[in-house]
């Protein structure tokens, strides 16, 4: 039960309601059908014995009035109800004995008894009070069955304010930060929506806040970076010059690391996804490396993909770059198996899982390069493009293997 939704749950608990209460009252209606049925026959059968098996019986004999009277019965003309049986009447008794036969119509509204004997003929109407049973208790499963749906009704117009929230949190959840919670009663499903309105509010002026502050921390220090990159060509010391122009590139790095984070990480960011081939991303990948082609191996089976091409061969770049900067060979090979994409260096295994590696600024030790971006952009881009990540340690051959999972 815990998968189920608390509609399809509200929907199962009135459905099974309603069908319990229907086949009880089926059931009441039935048994109670056939008990009217099971008395009125006996009742017919006790009549019908009474006149026929008395040998004398006149229309003035004080029984035969006192039978009248008793079985509320009254004479009618034959004639009188001859049209009324003949149009809507049907038999629902018939008894004989060697004195005669009584015959038991019913009509749209009245009851009839014949009475035929050797010597009279009588039709009898049937006065007995009609019973009501049947009605009232269809009467009581028709109010209980419009009690039921009413309910029904209003517990599915309390929850359509839960559903319309979620399809608000869902818009939200999208990247729409602009998605607005109208007002939505005072019960508890209107705190909700409006504690998480004054939420969306609030972390809308955090982002915008976040986004202002990146944007202009990045501006600001990209200024003094070019103007001390200008300078240093101007100092003569070698190993001062050297040092510095390092301490600038890193700054440039982590600048542009970071323009790169905001902007995959953005919840509007999607990949441009596009008929390619992994030939093509393999291309793209090496261009953007830089790196001495002494330094890196690529060994594939080209095929067809889908996807984007400049996200894919960003993230080969910060593999092929973190087993360049981290191997103690400083050499990186990249090669294919099945769906998998693999890059292998050599070099001691990873000390933590790689989970640790993929949150931002997570470094195992002070390095000279890098600052834990690397994984967490790897990371958050594979999930964009629908791939899985995966990282193992081949004892064999003493590397490590980053797998991208495209399929």
């Amino acid at each position: 039960m815990k998968n189920v939704s608390v509609t399809t749950f509200i929907h199962t608990i009135f459905a099974i309601a309603l069908i319990v209460l229907g086949a009880t009252f089926y059931y009441l209606l039935s048994a109670g059908g056939e008990q009217r049925k099971l008395q009125q026959v006996n009742r017919y059968k006790i009549i019908a014995d009474h006149f026929l098996t008395q040998e004398k019986f006149s229309r003035d004999n004080p029984a035969y009035k006192k039978l009248l009277k008793n079985y509320h019965l009254e004479p009618v003309p034959l004639e009188k109800v001859k049209k009324e049986i003949e149009a809507t009447g049907k038999t629902i008794f018939s008894g004989r004995s060697v004195y005669g036969n009584v015959r038991v119509f019913q009509t749209k509204d009245n009851y009839y008894i014949l009475i035929e004997r050797y010597d009279y003929e009588v039709m009898l109407h049937d006065l007995r009070p009609r019973g009501y049973a049947y009605e009232l208790i269809l009467t009581i499963a028709t109010i209980l069955g419009i009690l039921l749906l009413f309910m029904y009704a209003m517990v599915l117009r309390k929850l359509y304010p839960l559903r319309k929230l979620h399809r608000k949190i869902e818009q939200f959840a999208a990247g729409d930060l602009d998605v607005k919670i109208d007002e939505m009663g005072e019960d508890e499903i209107g705190k909700i929506a409006r504690s998480f309105d004054k939420a969306i509010r609030h972390i809308k002026q955090l982002m915008n806040s976040k986004n202002l502050f990146m944007r202009n921390i990045m501006h600001e220090l990209k200024t003094p970076i070019t103007k001390g990159r200008i300078i240093v060509e101007t100092i003569d010391d070698e190993m001062a010059k050297t040092v510095l122009t390092n301490a600038f590139e890193r700054m440039n790095e982590l600048i542009s690391d970071l323009a790169e984070v905001e902007r995959i990480t953005m919840y509007s960011f999607a990949p441009d996804k596009q008929d390619t081939t992994l030939a093509e991303v393999m291309e793209r990948t090496e261009r953007v490396l830089m790196a001495d082609p002494v330094k890196y191996e690529i060994k594939y089976t080209d095929r067809p993909l889908h996807t984007d091409v400049k996200l894919l061969a960003l993230v080969l770049k910060n593999l092929l770059d973190n087993g360049i900067k981290y191997s103690p060979d400083h050499h990186v090979r990249l090669i294919t198996v099945g769906n998998r994409i693999e890059v292998r260096s050599v070099g001691e295994p990873l000390k933590e899982e790689l989970s640790f590696y993929t949150e931002p600024f997570s470094q195992e030790e002070k390095r000279s390069h890098g600052f834990g971006l690397g994984l967490y952009i790897v990371a958050n881009v594979l999930e964009k493009l629908g791939y899985g990540f995966r990282y193992h340690y081949d004892r064999e051959t003493g590397e490590n293997v980053f797998e991208v999972i495209m399929d």
